[in-house]
This record gives structure tokens, sequence and C-alpha cells, in this order.
């Protein structure tokens, strides 16, 4: 069963057609991989996915429920959330008082007064078992502003994680990260595979390849072949796109 389809989905600015009639079947379960060149369209699809952007043609159905037409907010209710590049950390707040708010922002229709909020036993709940998914929980009580960038990135994906998804939209989780840092955020998604459905566009093939089941490869704003990592290392049109290219 699909978690999430696309179909003809399509982003214009003027003369520009930025995603061309995208249609994608990500199951269930699933860690579905999207790469491709730069300019290729990947983000402007996970923007339309989000509802950051309106699709100018086609349609999204997640759940079997056509949300083509929801706001972002609506969308995150319905737990199709985004993580890493539209999360605001608090800084002054802890890395516990951050999840926390991330777990209210999900179940509260208004945020009223934090502080008091932040008493929500729910609420505590989820962050507390975001941060132990995520390796925070040694880190919880420091301030998030004294966090190092790759402990960032993990604190957003905790945000994500506590406002309890279905489906999570990663846009390049690894970028500006070193070695060590993406290696721990691979294992980090590992240990998510199967308990979140996940779409994840990310320039690392390394960590593309050791996370992905199946991979599509987006060109020019088209879908030019959907496949498991195996097929996509040997498809030559696949392989022709990439030579030269430092992501294969």
């Amino acid at each position: 069963m699909a978690a999430l389809r696309t179909e003809g989905l399509v982003k214009r600015y003027g003369a520009l057609l930025v995603t061309d009639h995208v249609s994608l079947d990500i199951r269930a379960g699933e860690l579905h991989a999207v790469i491709g060149p730069n300019g290729a369209g990947k983000t402007t699809l996970i923007n339309q996915l989000s509802g950051e952007l309106p699709a100018d043609a086609g349609s999204i159905r997640f759940e079997d429920a056509d949300i083509s037409a929801l706001p972002v907010h609506q969308r995150a209710r319905r737990g199709l959330l985004r993580s890493y590049q539209i999360t605001s950390i608090f800084e002054e707040f802890s890395v516990r008082e951050n999840a926390t708010l991330a777990a209210l922002g999900a179940r509260a229709q208004v945020m009223g007064f934090w502080r008091p909020m932040l008493s929500d036993r729910a609420s505590k709940q989820a962050a507390q078992q975001a941060l132990a998914a995520t390796g925070l929980l040694q880190r919880a009580e420091l301030p998030a502003g004294e966090l190092g960038y790759g402990e960032r990135r993990q604190l957003e994906l905790a945000m994500a994680l506590a406002a309890q998804p279905k489906f999570l939209l990663l846009d390049e989780p690894m970028a500006g990260m070193s070695v060590q840092e993406s290696a721990a955020v691979i294992a980090l998604l590992k240990g998510l595979k199967r308990h979140y459905t996940i779409l994840l566009v990310e320039h690392d093939m390394d960590a593309v390849f050791a996370l992905a089941d199946r991979i599509s490869v987006l060109v020019y704003g088209r879908v030019m072949f959907t496949g498991t990592p195996d097929e996509i290392r040997n498809h030559p049109e696949v392989r022709a796109v990439y030579l030269g290219e430092e992501t294969l």
C-alpha cells in the first residue's frame, strides 16, 4: 500500500518547468531516496510535498486522502512532517524543552504560554522518546544554543519525531557534516527505518545506498528511473547522467 502518491506534479516559474509531471509511489514503511544533479528539482519537490509550494498541476495523496490543497500545518497534523531545513531551534531553551515544544505544536491548536505548557505529560513523554531515539538524552538539559552543528541536526530530527509523524521528509540531512557526523546520522536513520516512512533527498551517495530501499532519479524535473540501489548502480542511463559528477 502506498503511503504517499503523487500524480503528474508540476511546478512552473514562468517558462521554467521545475517539476515536470512527477509521479511517485512511496510504500508504507520504506525509505525512498530522491537523487539527481543540482537543479533537478529535488528541493522544489519536497516543498510541494510539505505544502510550502502549491502545485500548478497534479495531485498528492497521503494515506489515500487528497492533500493537494492543504497548507503545511494541516499536512503536519496528519503526520506528514518535514525535518531539517524548516525546523526552528530555540537556542535559549534546553534540548528537552525544544523537543517538548515541537510535541506541543503538533497537539495544540493554540500554543498559549509555553512555560506552563511544558509540563504537559504526553508532550514530555513524546519528547523523551524522541531524544532517546536520536541519542540526545545525555544532552537534554543543555541549552540548544550550545550544541555543535551535527547535534543541532540531530535535535531538528528529534523535534520532528516528537511531533509523532507517520511520514518524514528529509532534505539533505547530511549537508555540511563531517564524515563522523554523517556516519552518526546514517546509523540514526537506519534505526528509524520501518518505524516511519521516509523520503530522503541527499547528495551523499554512500548514505543513499546504505539507507534506501528504493531510489528515484530526478533529471530536469522528471523521474527518469525508480529502482533498488543495485538497479540504480547498474542502470546505464543513470550512470550516464552522473558521469563526471561527484555524487556517483
